[in-house]
């Protein structure tokens, strides 16, 4: 089939109600400042009330990478499930809006569309609650296989990789990707989906990938080094993927494909604000300058580009062109788009 999209992603698609609380707020609802808690749709539906009025946009980690994939000029479609509710139609708005098209029929039952609850303290830390809801039910029939064929390369977001259905749908997602000769990316997301999961994303993993992105933490736990050169040495026994693209906060980065070992700066902040987000950039600066036939060590620029301008701002999405932050910093990419 023709190519239509450099990148299709796959994740759980959430909506950010980012609101501004006070201390007292999080003492009285109980919630620990700065963490991460998951929640039902009745204690999401509970706390939303009591609310002050926020900023509502879409959000879910791989749909990140896919915002900052068109804010960079590639084009992108996004699977993922969300209900026929106000949420769902916030999604589905700003994910179209971008330029992302996103296709998947709403769900008519179960439950509501996914969402994150973010309550910023006066400090600026992020304390969040978040209801998975309908994102946690895609299964192999949410998956729309005319996109994923028609895809230089098919992302998945290992935040989804928690249940059954969802493990299905990655192979199932994978083996279109390859019946029509293109290329599958995962994101590990977080070192403890990995521990709970390890065995499963070990097999995906040297089965099923083609691109492989992790952090440190999350490489160590998937191979169970206690440093992250054992780590490497692992994921060339055990991984059999063609790339992996390893973050290491301020230390960079590593690319790795084959024998051939790119080491990536950071690049440089005036200063760090807020982190969240910075792995979903620098994926999507990846795998942006691998679709457009770049070579692995531009790839690897482009992306830090994309993570330092993530991380000087609140927020998990560029506030600046990516595309014109790249030109000015690297002059004219030799783009030749993948077959």
């Amino acid at each position: 089939m023709a190519i239509k999209f450099d990148v299709a992603g796959i994740g759980n698609a959430l909506v950010d109600v980012v609101a501004h609380v006070d201390d007292g707020f999080l003492a009285e609802q109980q919630l620990a400042k700065g963490t991460m808690a998951l929640v039902d749709s009745n204690a999401a539906d509970f706390l939303y009330a009591k609310l002050p009025p926020g900023v509502e946009v879409s959000g879910g980690s791989c749909a990140n990478t896919m915002a900052a994939i068109a804010s960079l000029g590639g084009k992108g479609a996004y699977i993922g499930k969300v209900r026929d509710d106000y949420f769902g139609q916030v999604f589905r708005h700003d994910m179209n809006s971008i330029g992302v098209e996103f296709s998947n029929e709403a769900a008519t039952d179960g439950p509501p569309t996914g969402r994150c609850l973010v309550l910023v303290s006066p400090d600026a830390q992020r304390t969040m609650c978040t209801d998975l809801g309908a994102a946690s039910t895609l299964g192999v029939a949410d998956l729309k296989a005319g996109l994923i064929q028609t895809s230089r390369v098919t992302y998945m977001e290992g935040y989804l990789f928690d249940r059954p259905e969802a493990q299905r749908a990655f192979i199932r997602a994978a083996e279109y990707a390859h019946d029509s000769g293109y290329k599958v990316a995962i994101s590990l997301s977080d070192p403890f989906c990995v521990d709970r999961h390890r065995d499963a994303f070990r097999h995906l993993v040297a089965d099923h990938i083609d691109i492989l992105f992790a952090n440190e933490d999350e490489i160590m736990s998937l191979y169970e080094a206690t440093v992250f050169d054992d780590a490497i040495q692992k994921l060339h026994t055990e991984g059999r993927v063609d790339i992996a693209c390893l973050t290491r906060s301020a230390k960079g980065s590593v690319i790795i494909q084959s024998d051939e070992v790119h080491v990536i700066d950071a690049e440089p902040v005036q200063e760090v604000v807020d982190t969240t987000g910075a792995g979903d950039a620098y994926a999507a600066g990846f795998l942006y300058g691998y679709t457009q036939g770049l070579n692995l060590g531009l790839c690897g620029r482009i992306a830090a580009i994309a993570a330092a301008e993530v991380i000087s701002h609140n927020g998990a999405r560029p506030e600046q062109n990516l595309a014109a932050l790249v030109a000015e910093k690297l002059g004219p990419l030799p783009i030749k788009p993948r077959d």
